[in-house]
């Protein structure tokens, strides 16, 4: 039994095979016709008549065929460019995405020049459950996009953000120290709880948790999570973020 996969193969080759074979007979066809109305002209000279040919042949054939392999490299460009894009960045959110985000610390960390202090934060949407039971999951992926947009508005630049797995993010702040590492967290906090969200025309309030650990040295991206994931649990208070220094 022949499969859609085996048959796309040969109609692929089958057009390579006959596009170049169409595209040659046509130019050819295209010459002769030129050189045949030209011989019965008695307007112009033999080198007239070569030169006019010279000329339009490869105006006629070359200037669209040039155009059109333009074009197909603008569109390949475009294509990659878009393929770099959906696999480095969160389609949702639009933050890196967790296997991008987690090699992009690592490699930081790992690293020998550039600062080796810094601060790592996960910040955890609150109430996304309720927002998805009582409007639906499009309003829950709508509340994901306002949370982001907000802290990508808060961090500094240079900072990292990354969705990290349904409704968590991670914000990596190199060089940061304690100070920092709360102002920015205090930011974020404000910029999501000024979030106008009304789903159905129903107002409801953004909020989030967070979690954080500053370090002297970088650490691996699981250690860095890890603890930061575990001070989350205990920012029970929306208002305040639970943050620990870690001695490296």
């Amino acid at each position: 039994m022949t499969t859609k996969a085996q048959i796309a193969p040969v109609q692929t080759w089958k057009h390579m095979v006959w596009l170049p074979l169409l595209g040659t007979a046509a130019c050819l066809g295209l010459s002769l016709g030129l050189n045949y109305l030209l011989l019965l002209s008695d307007v112009l000279t033999p080198f007239g008549r070569s030169v006019v040919t010279a000329t339009l042949v490869p105006i006629v054939i070359g200037l669209p065929l040039f155009a059109l392999l333009g074009w197909k490299q603008v569109e390949i460009l475009r294509y990659r460019q878009e393929l770099t894009r959906s696999g480095t960045y969160d389609r949702l959110t639009g933050c890196l995405n967790g296997a991008v985000f987690t090699s992009m610390v690592d490699r930081r960390a790992a690293r020998a020049a550039g600062p080796r202090s810094g601060a790592f934060l996960v910040i955890h949407p609150e109430h996304l459950a309720s927002i998805n039971l009582r409007f639906g999951l499009g309003w829950g992926d709508e509340a994901l996009r306002l949370i982001a947009s907000a802290i990508r508005s808060s961090v500094r630049k240079g900072d990292l953000i990354g969705r990290l797995g349904n409704s968590m993010f991670g914000v990596f702040l190199p060089g940061a120290t304690k100070q920092d590492a709360k102002e920015v967290g205090e930011r974020i906090r404000e910029a999501v709880g000024q979030i106008y969200f009304a789903p159905k025309g129903e107002k409801d309030v953004l909020a989030i948790r967070a979690g954080g650990v500053v370090f002297e040295h970088e650490l691996a991206f699981e250690d860095m999570f890890r603890s930061a994931e575990e001070l989350l649990l205990d920012a029970q208070d929306e208002a305040n973020m639970a943050l620990s220094h870690i001695s490296n």
